[in-house]
């Protein structure tokens, strides 16, 4: 089964190159100049593709860790209210028609991880009303606060002008248009450290997927570990977030495809999750980049658009 294992992860990581190599070029008008064409390429191109690969590898990361969590393919970093609580800080930062930045972050980024973490929060301490702490009850606890913040937020575009309501629609739609690579140096520790807590509680991700009761007869501290695994996932999705905007469904099909192809057994589904997830917003950021050249769509409405039947597909296969 090993050999199977490689071979499918050697073909991930293949054809994860095949986009990183390819998708900086594509859609290169020929009618510049080779100097504008390099500058191109140099300061807005491959910046915009390492930072679609960062971001996808991360929420395909985080989505895995909570369908791993939860024992449901359906969770999502979406589910426990992270992206709506972002969200709300950039739309109230955009209503208030405040202009800052802090340590060289723009303000609404800024904002927009001060919501993720407030929506952690908010998760946790609410959850921990319940004598006995379950996966049900931090999941539900998750899709209410994601409900009430969505409400807060059209209530602040329902008050807000044409120009600010164009504002906060248009960052909820999700981009990746960067220049440079300042976002990229941003988000690169949240992601990093993520990776390598989720690469240290591997084997206790295995067992949670096997159930609690195993888990606990094998050592492991589930409590402990599952609030670990959703506060650092909660966390880099939060700073995703803030870079990028809610980036809806990557987190959900990118782990699902990964079980598919190579298995369940954490130590070869993360190193594809990271490639395959990296590999799928480039392709995604790409498509919708050429698909209306030369203005472009946000990828979060390409995601989205891929998510909806993949979900409803999702739902009737697993029968929940």
């Amino acid at each position: 089964m090993t050999p199977n294992k490689q071979t499918t992860l050697f073909f991930i990581a293949l054809a994860t190159l095949v986009i990183i190599a390819a998708s900086p070029f594509l859609g290169m008008s020929h009618t510049t100049t080779a100097e504008i064409q390099q500058q191109i390429l140099t300061e807005i191109r491959l910046p915009r593709m390492l930072f679609a690969f960062i971001a996808g590898a991360g929420l395909s990361l985080c989505g895995m860790v909570f369908q791993a969590m939860f024992r449901n393919p359906l969770a999502t970093p979406f589910t426990l209210g992270v992206a709506s609580g972002a969200s709300l800080g950039a739309a109230l930062y955009v209503f208030l028609g405040l202009s800052f930045s802090f340590i060289g972050i723009d303000g609404t980024s800024f904002a927009a991880f001060i919501g993720a973490l407030l929506s952690i929060s908010f998760v946790y301490y609410l959850s921990r009303f319940r004598s006995n702490f379950s996966t049900e009850t931090l999941l539900l606890t998750g899709v209410a606060i994601s409900f009430f913040f969505s409400s807060l937020i059209l209530f602040i575009q329902y008050l807000s002008n044409i120009t600010d309501s164009f504002r906060i629609l248009r960052w909820l739609m999700g981009s990746l248009s960067i220049v440079g690579y300042h976002d990229i140096l941003q988000l690169l520790p949240f992601v990093t450290i993520c990776i390598g807590v989720v690469l240290w509680l591997s084997r206790e991700l295995n067992l949670l997927m096997a159930g609690d009761e195993i888990a606990l007869s094998r050592g492991v501290n589930v409590q402990h570990t599952r609030y670990a695994l959703f506060f650092v996932s909660s966390l880099c999705v939060g700073a995703i977030v803030a870079v990028c905007g809610p980036i809806g469904f990557v987190g959900m099909m990118v782990p699902h495809i990964c079980r598919l192809l190579i298995g369940n057994d954490h130590r070869w589904l993360i190193p594809a999750t990271l490639l395959f997830g990296g590999g799928f917003l480039i392709l995604c950021d790409t498509v919708a980049r050429l698909i209306i050249a030369p203005a472009e769509i946000p990828v979060g409405v390409i995601t989205t658009l891929l998510g909806g039947p993949f979900f409803i597909w999702l739902l009737i296969k697993s029968k929940i």
